[in-house]
């Protein structure tokens, strides 16, 4: 077989890599927010709730991860009388927005905790509330330092999409192992998974990269 034949299958494939990360990353990124302040708040329950997703997500690995939403959990659900079954694309979405979140978390606890302490003092000199503190002080300085991070996480998440092919979700990683089985041809088909992979990579981080310059001109413009 020609090598151009490679291409159609394949570009369907990246096409749901694509969707994959982009519907990770979002996921990734609320939990990031939500449990970066989460582990930060003085409510006792939500900071546990934090910590404990924070520390299990961080501490195992995303293939078990990923393998324990799709095969244990049904079989969980399925001793409690609950079906918890779901299509391969939403346990690979929930996996990786699950273990990118986790990281991101704590990226948002260290850039929030770094911003100044006289922020804080000034902020209840002015008498705003914790919320307000949050939102008009802490947030706005704290982003811009999060960017480059939150842009290597991007990144990351991207490459770990290729573990969803072990749950028979044909990406980029599932279309590529099954012209190679039928063609044998490695070298050429996996040659030109690297450079999707790495033309994927560079338009994420271009992008990124836009985001963190927008970021950097919303904070100098005081906004």
């Amino acid at each position: 077989m020609e090598w151009t034949s490679y291409l159609a299958p394949l570009l369907e494939g990246a096409w749901v890599t694509v969707q994959i990360t982009i519907y990770s990353t979002i996921l990734g990124a609320i939990l990031a927010f939500a449990c970066g302040i989460g582990k930060l708040s003085p409510n006792i329950l939500i900071k546990s709730v934090s910590v404990a997703y924070i520390e299990i997500f961080r501490g195992t690995s995303l293939l078990v991860q990923l393998f324990w939403l799709y095969f244990a959990l049904p079989l969980v659900g399925q001793a409690i009388g609950i079906d918890l079954r779901f299509p391969p694309v939403v346990v690979g979405v929930a996996a990786l927005g699950l273990n990118i979140g986790s990281y991101g978390a704590e990226v948002v606890r260290g850039a929030i905790q770094s911003v100044a302490h006289e922020q804080y003092e000034a902020a209840k000199a002015l008498n705003f509330t914790p919320r307000q503190t949050l939102w008009r002080i802490s947030l706005p300085q704290a982003i811009p330092e999060m960017m480059p991070t939150f842009g290597n996480l991007a990144v990351q998440n991207l490459k770990d999409t290729a573990l969803v092919s072990l749950i028979s979700l044909s990406d980029l990683a599932f279309r590529a192992e099954h012209i190679r089985n039928y063609t044998q041809d490695s070298t050429t088909v996996y040659t030109l998974v690297l450079f999707m992979y790495f033309g994927m990579a560079l338009v994420l981080m271009a992008l990124m990269k836009w985001l963190e310059r927008f970021v950097g001109r919303w904070r100098a413009a005081g906004r």
